[in-house]
């Protein structure tokens, strides 16, 4: 039997070449990677534009067209309130966790876990943490190999192998700096893309006003009805996405943890997490779901050119080909595949993170040189995407990709969310009480899984969806018994000393910086100073300005300090971290080494921007 071919070879052609282009764009600054710092968090140099920017292409992410736009189909505009569910969580992110896991200098969130309570909880998070990240991978490849197969003509999990393979070079070679900088033009294209898509279907349309009165009054509600139907209701998707895949997402989704720990300091990624949650976030909504209310729109204007009955997850394919012109429909689908490569390649970077850093570091008994983990980190990138291509099967098995994730975020993440969010907000969290959580709770969520009828009590009377339980409401279920076990357990246990604990809760954040900066902060305001450098040697870790342009800087010996090259629209590519050594006496000069000026990237005659680190 002939597989039907959707597209033309324009199309294919476009989307071909946007492959190259990315593969070439993500390899050009993989030369940046030099250090395992480099790979994983950019060297923590980044402006907080260029991270909002990245954030949007990675939370857009490959699946969000694909699944936002079938139940924006079946809905009509209540899909938004599975996508607008962050914002009553992002003080406790940027006033909580963000400042901990950046002042703690962690390098992973099992990392913290150890630093918190003990070495078994940090593996039983790494193991729950990996598990997490590839099922996300896998999801991502089946999401565009969904939208590619019917264009490129190859079966569905030839497709899937195929991405496999290009992501994983390019994450090979690229890393976090890479994938930030390809974000930069992904995240651009995605929303343009997005928009654009929306203005060709309201043309099609005929304008605005046929567009509205073509939906009907339910597709016009903002938000599902409370308990019904089993796929699709108010309260399950608020546990479901609201609070576990919210909590999830913003807390323990290492890619993008790790893309604030790439943030050059607390300031500017909290900067880049508050403009992502009032300004990107509500025109992502839009970008990703309108497909999904043109195409309804379009089956009550325009009878037969659309199958009522159509698969919702061909949505987003079938309408973006029937309004789109031949190229242009390339150009959308190409959008699709930065949605994927955003996703996935943030998700592959941050598994190698997690493997390199928890695993492979605290057990391997030989020491070894940073260019040998480096290497460690880009073959781990290879063997996680071959696994996420073997996990596609079984969430292929759903019948839509949105309630595959949704069972995916219910299942894998309560566990981790009480663990974290605990450990943070309440000091008398015990070390038993996170293993006990782990364990205990999650039999409990198999037992859940095992017997729905555990689930029903908390169901607030939706219907058990026939083969699949409860799809969403089991999140409710599984938060509540893993917050049972750990509550439980920790009032029976005996919790760490203050000491023991101090700058890893929100309650010790001031001790949090010292520890950061290893002296007591100097929060005294300065202004920034302009200077060129002059290499010297024989100089230790530091970098040396003048005495006068110290006391402009409100500086002081043993001060942090951040340097940039200072054009600023390089974003923070071209800077270092340091520490101020004894001030000298020519203005306007900051002595450093070679190395310094190497890592840096720092370019001869160049003006540096330098400013003290608070």
């Amino acid at each position: 039997m002939t597989q039907s071919v959707i597209g033309t070879g324009l199309d294919q052609i476009i989307i071909i070449v946007y492959f190259i282009v990315i593969l070439l764009f993500g390899s050009y600054f993989g030369r940046y990677a030099k250090t395992t710092s480099d790979f994983f968090f950019g060297g923590r140099r980044f402006s907080w534009w260029l991270i909002t920017i990245s954030i949007v292409a990675t939370g857009i992410g490959s699946h969000s067209f694909i699944k936002y736009s079938s139940k924006a189909y079946q809905y009509g505009f209540s899909s938004t309130m599975t996508y607008m569910n962050d914002w009553f969580f992002v003080p406790f992110f940027l006033f909580g966790w963000l400042p901990i896991i950046i002042y703690s200098r962690v390098r992973s969130i099992p990392e913290y876990f150890e630093r918190r309570f003990n070495p078994t909880a940090r593996l039983l998070a790494t193991i729950m943490i990996l598990l997490y990240m590839i099922g996300y991978i896998a999801i991502g490849l089946l999401t565009l190999a969904t939208a590619l197969y019917q264009i490129v003509g190859l079966p569905l999990m030839g497709t899937v192998i195929v991405i496999a393979v290009l992501t994983a070079v390019y994450m090979h070679f690229g890393g976090q700096t890479s994938v930030i900088f390809t974000d930069l033009l992904q995240g651009i294209i995605l929303l343009f893309a997005g928009l654009f898509l929306f203005a060709l279907g309201l043309q099609y349309l005929g304008g605005f006003d046929v567009f509205w009165n073509a939906l009907t009054p339910e597709a016009k509600l903002p938000l599902a009805p409370f308990n019904y139907p089993p796929d699709f209701n108010f309260v399950g998707i608020f546990w479901q996405d609201g609070i576990a895949g919210s909590i999830g997402f913003l807390f323990l989704n290492q890619g993008l943890i790790m893309r604030f720990m790439a943030c050059k300091s607390v300031q500017e990624g909290r900067k880049a997490a508050t403009i992502n949650i009032l300004i990107v976030l509500p025109i992502s909504a839009i970008v990703v779901s309108n497909a999904g209310w043109i195409g309804r729109a379009i089956v009550s204007v325009f009878p037969g050119q659309i199958d009522p009955n159509i698969n919702p997850n061909d949505v987003f394919v079938i309408v973006t080909n029937l309004i789109a012109k031949p190229g242009v429909f390339g150009f959308i689908i190409a959008a699709l595949s930065a949605a994927l490569m955003s996703t996935v390649d943030t998700l592959v970077n941050a598994s190698a993170n997690v493997f390199v850093n928890d695993l492979y570091r605290p057990f391997t008994k030989k020491k070894h040189s940073d260019k040998h983990f480096l290497e460690v980190a880009r073959w781990t990138s290879v063997a996680v995407t071959a696994l996420g291509v073997i996990l596609v099967p079984i969430f292929n098995s759903f019948a839509t990709i949105y309630e595959a994730h949704a069972w995916f975020h219910s299942t894998f993440t309560p566990p981790l969310i009480v663990a974290v969010f605990l450990g943070i907000f309440w000091k008398r969290f015990t070390s038993a009480a996170v293993i006990a959580t782990f364990t205990v709770g999650a039999g409990l969520m198999i037992l859940g899984q095992v017997f729905p009828q555990l689930i029903s009590p908390f169901a607030h009377g939706i219907e058990m969806q026939a083969g699949r339980s409860y799809i969403y409401i089991g999140a409710l279920y599984n938060i509540i018994v893993c917050a049972f076990v750990g509550i439980t357990v920790s009032f029976m246990t005996k919790p760490k000393s203050p000491e023991e604990i101090k700058g890893l809760s929100i309650f010790d954040l001031t001790h949090a910086r010292e520890y950061f900066k290893g002296s007591k902060p100097n929060d005294r305001e300065g202004e920034k100073a302009y200077v060129q450098f002059k290499i010297v040697e024989n100089q230790e870790d530091i970098i040396r300005f003048s005495k006068n342009d110290m006391e402009l800087m409100a500086a002081d010996p043993d001060d942090l300090v951040y340097i940039m090259d200072k054009r600023k629209w390089l974003g923070g590519l071209k800077s270092i971290h340091s520490v101020y050594g004894e001030p000298h006496d020519e203005d306007g000069v900051v002595y450093i080494t070679e190395n310094q000026k190497k890592s840096g990237m720092f370019v001869e005659d160049r003006i540096l921007e330098a400013d003290k680190e608070m």
